[in-house]
This record gives C-alpha cells, sequence and structure tokens, in this order.
C-alpha cells in the first residue's frame, strides 16, 4: 500500500481523489474550521485526514465536514468571484477553483459545505463594503454540479425561473438550486421517502423559495394542486421506469418549450447490460414523450455509470 501522492484518485492523489491515506492537497488533521488551509493539514496533508482529500480530511477540507458551518473559507481579499457562464453559478478563483452559489441565507450551511464570504465596494461613497457569501457546491455529492462542471450546454435553471425537482433527497442540491433562482424563483422539491423528507423540510423552512412534498412522483395528480406550471424539470429518481415519471410530470407542469434535465444511473435501470445501451434506451423513451434531447454528458470522474441528459418540452409534438 503506497502513501505518496498520486493523480487525481489513488491513495491521496494531488487534488486528494474521494480517498487516500495521504490527506490529499486539502486534507488536514480535522480541518476544524473548514478553513482553506485545511486544519493542521495543509498543503502537504499533514498529519493524516485518514479520508483525505475532495471528501474534505479527517472531518474537514473540501466538504468543509462540520466545520464548514462554522467557519468557511475565509475568502477576504484572497478568493475573487467571477460569474459562470450559466446565470446563478459562480466559480471561486483562489488557492484552487471552487464552483459556488449565492447563499441565500447568509451565514449557514446546510449540510456541513464549506462556505466563502468575498467583500463587495459599496456603491455609495464613505460606506463600508459589504460581505457576500457563496456556498462551495461539491460534485460528488451533487449530480446537477457534476454536470455543470463536465461542461452543461443549456441548464434552464436561472435565476427567477421555477423548478420542478423530482428525487430532492435532504434537500443537497436542491439548496443550491434555491440559491441560483433566487428569491424570485421556486423549487419544488418532491421527495417520497420521508426520513430525508423530514430534513428537506427543515432545510425549506429556512428557504422561502423551497416548496417541500412528501409524495410519491409516480402519481403526480396528488400534488397537482400545489405546482403552477414550471420552467423546468430536474430529475434524480434512480428508478427502473424514470422516463415514464419523468413524462407524467412534464405532462401536468412543464411549459412548452420548457427543459427537461434528467440524471440516469445505468445499475437502477438495468444491471445487466452495458451503461451505453441503458442510456440509449431512456433517450429513445424520452422522444416518445415528446421530450427532444439536445445533449448526454457522462459525469465521469465525479460519478460512475451516470450520465445528465437534457431535452426540450415539445408539448405540441413538433
Amino acid at each position: 500500500m503506497s502513501y505518496s501522492a498520486g493523480g487525481r484518485g489513488g491513495f491521496g492523489g494531488s487534488r486528494g481523489g474521494r480517498g487516500g491515506f495521504g490527506g490529499g492537497d486539502r486534507g488536514g488533521f480535522g480541518g476544524g474550521r473548514g478553513g482553506s488551509r485545511g486544519g493542521f493539514g495543509g498543503d502537504r496533508g499533514g498529519r493524516g485526514g485518514a479520508r483525505g482529500g475532495a471528501r474534505g480530511g479527517a472531518r474537514g477540507g473540501a466538504r468543509g465536514g462540520r466545520g464548514g458551518a462554522a467557519g468557511g473559507a475565509r475568502g477576504g481579499a484572497k478568493v475573487i468571484i467571477e460569474p459562470h457562464r450559466h446565470a446563478g453559478v459562480f466559480i471561486a478563483r483562489g488557492k484552487e477553483d471552487l464552483l459556488v452559489t449565492k447563499n441565500l441565507t447568509p451565514g449557514e450551511s446546510v449540510y456541513g459545505e464549506k462556505r466563502v464570504s468575498v467583500d463587495v465596494p459599496s456603491t455609495v461613497a464613505d460606506q463600508p463594503a459589504t460581505k457576500v457569501e457563496y456556498r462551495v457546491w461539491n460534485p460528488f455529492r451533487s449530480k446537477l454540479a457534476a454536470g455543470i462542471l463536465g461542461g452543461i450546454d443549456d441548464l434552464f435553471i436561472a435565476p427567477g425561473k421555477k423548478v420542478l425537482y423530482l428525487g430532492a433527497a435532504s434537500g443537497t442540491s436542491v439548496s443550491h438550486v434555491a440559491d441560483v433562482v433566487g428569491p424570485e424563483g421556486i423549487v419544488y422539491a418532491v421527495e417520497f421517502s420521508h426520513r430525508p423528507g423530514r430534513e428537506l423540510i427543515s432545510m425549506a423552512k429556512k428557504r422561502p423559495n423551497v416548496i417541500p412534498i412528501i409524495e410519491d412522483a409516480r402519481h403526480p395528480q396528488k400534488y397537482r394542486m400545489l405546482i403552477s406550471m414550471v420552467d423546468v424539470v430536474f430529475a434524480d429518481v434512480a428508478q427502473p421506469d424514470q422516463a415514464r415519471i419523468i413524462a407524467l410530470n412534464s405532462h401536468l407542469f412543464l411549459k412548452d418549450q420548457g427543459g427537461v434535465v434528467i440524471s440516469i444511473k445505468a445499475n437502477c435501470i438495468d444491471s445487466t447490460i452495458e451503461a451505453e445501451t441503458v442510456f440509449a434506451r431512456e433517450v429513445q423513451k424520452l422522444r416518445e414523450e415528446r421530450i427532444k434531447p439536445l445533449e448526454q454528458l457522462t459525469l465521469e470522474p465525479y460519478e460512475r455509470d451516470h450520465c445528465i441528459v437534457v431535452g426540450r418540452y415539445m408539448r405540441s409534438g413538433n
């Protein structure tokens, strides 16, 4: 077993991979405050961080562990925020580049993610600079973030949009989508399982633009009175009949020419055949439901045998 630094993965690669014994770039003994230096680890991986790297040292590092909520990345003048080509998404340029969203609830994290605060000069003379807080969007924990980093062309999710999110789980990605659409937008988050549903409701209490719906997405008529027409449907349901689930919800709630963004996990649909074959079959099912595929993108290296498919809903069938 080697303890030397590797590529991106291995046993403690230069970016920490998803594991490793070296602590990776951001590892550290605990990253207790989720700081940009990773606790006692610093750049050298320090005193351990048994899980290290992108998953966040022993408990700190890139995921911010439990310290991320308390300390944040303390960006200040060292971090420059640049807008991403997708509206509502930003890139934090610093020691390393991070995908971030503007925090709707400054001072609070949702799942222990790291936060970055930057000073924004006041437009009024003799007024002090104001702090704006951003939350790091980890592609290893969000398939949508993985798709953005993978170079997805059209996200459809933007400030002011109404989004129907199927398979919301505990609200990790939903919270970032809520940041992207902003206070003028709405995220209808549907989750069937009650345990993560409780966490979703807890998150939604602090984010008024998130409407949690604890219901089975296979039966959209049960929550039809709660949802208005939406601009985009995002689905991460990982079910064998997910194409049908998406179609049912699109027919009821999605505007004509609206966007459909789907995360497909090959093993959940058919584990006996090649992933590419599964993806091709799902795309064909979407075509039959008047969803015109625009692009397909693999989620490697963040997720194995996953892809994101982006399409446009053609209500008239043309």
